[in-house]
């Protein structure tokens, strides 16, 4: 259905500019930002601003804590972003289906201990009034096999047992023997078809929505997480990738060491690649992996780009990361392979955090631009390399990401000295406001790429921040509100992007 609908193409070389917004955050009333009206009514807007990129978070399905970077699935779509109107104009639900919905939400931040029981309650109506037997979604399930089959079965079976962890499941599920899981799907079909559906629908949803937004000039970035959640269907179909022993626990996980934000380091818990192995199966799931995004995608960020070169390995069971080591990674390997078998690679490599020479020159062999932060910028010395006039054109620069304040958080909460420094170089003003300000430093900036977050086109400050890195909950909870992104923000991201020779 993907595969062959979309060319890969290199990253527009001349000044573009585009916006950040996860589509969970766009407004709607059932809840969760979804592929409807509301994504289609974004593209519009940017298109008429002017934008290029759209970029999103990672779109795959969450699990505990709801992080779009913790899924259970490289490959799958979340069935949240499932759009309920179209279901409904498909005659898969019925209008007081929908109303019943909209009861359970306000307009404002995702719940999403409500979400999860409704949702699926919700979905599951809609498969009950499917045609399992249409050509349409055979053909779709016999496409995309090679991942939907597994995913399938790793969500039927963690619902069977309650939503425990794989590695709880009884031995002839957790091990994977053929037999059992043959006879599992077989007495499970309908369940199993279900979680088939629910992909059906999501990536009948993307194209839909994919295709719309080329028509109107306005490219998808994506964003691939470098490792996979443990308690993930990639993990389980594929042990033998990772660093598992034999009870396919993880024996090394990932992390970054102690820093000056952190003194214990960050404990991620991903379980570590086993390099050695991908190196022997010529790097067969990463090629797989990078393929299927670019069949979505038309440029992928990557998270945390330094761990190729190489990565912070902590000995699984420690309460934090001090204990961990560098380890060598695949580096120009994995590339070389990946560039022979893909051709031109669109991709943004996020190589922020702790950058030695060798990672520097990884990336510039690589020849993928990286990413300049505007928040980072205003030590009052002067020193930053992420300062605009020391930014250069390979580099995409950003006001702040998913993991940052807001501009105006940042300009109400941050160091002062700081504040005032930037307000000096940028000459910030009430007048102007400044997260438009920031906006206009950033886009005025030589880097060939400019994104920045809806929050801060919107002027929000952090009660509207998408993530606090460390802390477990809350996060990846705000939306956008019905005409926030109204006409007069439209046309003032419209003069900003002309004004610096961005404008689509």
């Amino acid at each position: 259905m993907l595969e062959d609908k979309y060319n890969f193409k290199k990253i527009n070389k001349n000044r573009s500019s585009g916006v950040l917004l996860h589509i969970s955050s766009l407004p709607n009333r059932y809840g969760f930002g979804s592929l409807g009206e509301e994504a289609m009514d974004f593209v519009r807007k940017l298109n008429r601003a002017g934008q290029s990129w759209w970029q999103v978070l990672p779109i795959g399905p969450t699990g505990f804590g709801d992080s779009p970077y913790q899924s259970f699935s490289s490959f799958a779509g979340n069935p949240y972003m499932i759009n309920l109107d179209y279901l409904k104009d498909k005659g898969l639900l019925q209008q007081e289906d929908l109303d019943l919905v909209a009861e359970n939400y306000e307009e404002g931040n995702v719940d999403f201990g409500t979400l999860y029981q409704e949702r699926f309650l919700t979905l599951r109506k809609a498969y009950q009034s499917f045609d399992i037997g249409s050509l349409d979604f055979e053909s779709f399930c016999r496409e995309n096999s090679f991942w939907l089959n597994d995913y399938a079965l790793f969500m039927t079976i963690k619902e069977k047992f309650n939503g425990r962890p794989w590695q709880q499941w009884e031995d002839k599920y957790k091990y994977r023997d053929g037999e059992a899981l043959e006879e599992f799907e077989k007495e499970n079909f309908h369940e199993v078809n279900f979680y088939r559906f629910l992909q059906y629908e999501f990536f009948n949803q993307w194209d839909k929505i994919r295709d719309f937004a080329h028509e109107n000039k306005i490219k998808f970035i994506g964003d691939l997480p470098i490792y996979v959640a443990e308690d993930s269907c990639d993990c389980w179909a594929n042990p033998e990738l990772f660093t598992l022993d034999e009870d396919l626990k993880p024996t090394w996980v990932g992390g970054c060491p102690p820093d000056g934000f952190s003194e214990d380091g960050q404990l991620w818990g991903n379980p570590c690649y086993d390099w050695k192995v991908h190196e022997e199966s010529e790097f067969n799931w990463w090629i797989e992996r990078f393929r299927w995004l670019f069949s979505i995608f038309d440029c992928i960020r990557i998270d945390h780009f330094r761990g190729f070169e190489s990565y912070w390995r902590i000995p699984a069971g420690d309460e934090t990361a001090r204990n961990g080591s560098w380890v060598d990674g695949p580096k120009m390997k994995l590339f070389n392979v990946l560039k022979e078998q893909l051709g031109e690679l669109p991709i943004i490599a996020e190589d922020l955090g702790y950058m030695t020479k060798e990672v520097y020159e990884f990336r510039k062999e690589t020849g993928f631009p990286g990413m300049k932060i505007l928040l980072f910028a205003f030590s009052p010395d002067a020193s930053s390399d992420y300062l605009p006039h020391n930014i250069e054109k390979d580099y995409v620069v950003y006001g702040g990401t998913h993991d940052s304040d807001t501009i105006m958080g940042w300009m109400l909460e941050h160091d002062k000295r700081e504040v005032n420094f930037a307000k000096k170089y940028l000459n910030l003003t009430d007048e102007e406001g400044f997260n438009w300000g920031m906006i206009r430093g950033g886009m005025t900036s030589v880097a060939e790429m400019s994104i920045f977050q809806m929050q801060d086109i919107l002027g929000l400050d952090n009660n509207a921040r998408m993530n606090y890195p460390g802390e477990a909950s809350g996060n990846w909870t705000w939306r956008m509100k019905f005409g926030e992104f109204g006409e007069d923000l439209v046309e003032r991201l419209k003069e900003y992007t002309e004004m610096s020779g961005r404008f689509n």
